[in-house]
């Protein structure tokens, strides 16, 4: 796969909003690290609840699915590659 000279510029920046955002945040990588090595399989329930700094909630969830682990396993296997 070829990429053009924006699309690097593009993965530099992403990379440089990840690295800030594991120095605001250094628990949080941690947390997806231990949920995905222990709890991502199928029958696990996602839960995601955000709170705007006016209180207003918003909250949704999914049920893992067997043909979502192949999304998972996707994922997983990107972190591998990138360390």
């Amino acid at each position: 796969m070829n990429m053009n000279f924006n699309q690097i510029a593009m993965l530099q920046k992403i990379k440089g909003c990840m690295d800030r955002f594991r120095a605001n945040h250094p628990k949080f990588p941690l947390f997806i690290n231990a949920v995905s090595q222990e709890a991502m399989k199928e029958g696990t329930v996602i839960e995601i609840t955000v709170t705007t700094p006016e209180g207003k909630n918003y909250c949704s969830n999914i049920k893992l699915q067997a043909n979502d682990m192949e999304l998972i396993d996707c994922l997983r296997s990107l972190k591998t590659t990138n360390n």
